[in-house]
């Protein structure tokens, strides 16, 4: 099997359907043999119907009792069968001509992943244009938001996944390690950009509230994440739970 799609979700009643049918429809018009790749979601202790509803779209369901997002996508990972995976946020899906150019890197193999650029769907402007203009940045440096992320199976289990230490920027983490890793067996990471991924726009929505959140959560992520080696892991665990409600909470 070519590739596993996993999708990590936590109470997505709203957006699961939306996201599987756009997943399986641009797979569909690229005329990709289900026998070549697997639809896999990740039910991280949801108390909705998401678990449900995806098993009506035929998605493989998995629960992970423990809220945490790199948990829910290596216990995702843990059942793939595919030689590539492909990590997709529950909001957030490819059109066919992103499938076709994951298609194209998957089958040349001077690759060992890639992230993609984003195209924000509704929301205010704020919150569009705050992700939006990321995006030159991402092709810059070769990183990219966990939203979507492909690599190679065997790399990511060389490598051990993502952090089970971090709760906000463990897509950077787990990139810096794969390329790291990618040198080691001559394969790059790129950043697609033609056909950007679209994602939702349902956080930022610009009250104060959200702002006050939105600024705490993006000023302790990134301190976490430059002290992920020093800080113990208890403390790491402790403060994010506290204050990176931008990423944790119940509307998510």
């Amino acid at each position: 099997m070519k590739l596993s799609v996993i999708i990590p979700a936590y109470n997505e009643e709203k957006y699961i359907a939306t996201t599987l049918h756009k997943i399986k429809q641009a797979i569909h018009e690229n005329h990709i043999d289900p026998q070549d790749w697997e639809l896999i979601v990740c039910d991280n202790n949801s108390v909705d119907k998401t678990a449900q509803i995806s098993k009506e779209f035929g998605a493989i369901v998995i629960h992970e009792p423990i809220n945490q997002i790199s948990r829910a996508r290596n216990t995702g990972a843990s059942i793939a069968k595919g030689d590539w995976l492909l990590f997709i946020d529950a909001d957030t899906y490819p059109n066919a001509g992103l499938i076709q150019e994951i298609f194209a890197i998957i089958n040349d193999d001077s690759y060992i992943g890639c992230g993609a650029t984003v195209k924000v769907a509704g929301g205010t402007f704020f919150n569009r244009a705050r992700m939006e203009r990321l995006n030159p940045l991402l092709r810059l440096l070769k990183i990219c938001g966990g939203a979507f992320l492909l690599c190679k199976a065997d790399a990511f289990r060389a490598i051990d996944g993502f952090s089970l230490t971090l709760y906000a920027y463990e897509e950077i983490d787990l990139i810096k390690r794969l390329k790291k890793y990618g040198e080691k067996v001559h394969k790059k990471f790129t950043v697609l950009h033609k056909n950007p991924i679209i994602t939702s726009g349902r956080k930022g929505d610009y009250t104060f509230p959200s702002m006050i959140t939105l600024l705490l959560s993006n000023t302790v992520a990134p301190f976490l994440y430059l002290f992920r080696k020093t800080l113990p892991k208890k403390v790491i665990h402790l403060i994010s739970k506290k204050m990176l409600g931008y990423w944790y909470t119940d509307s998510r």
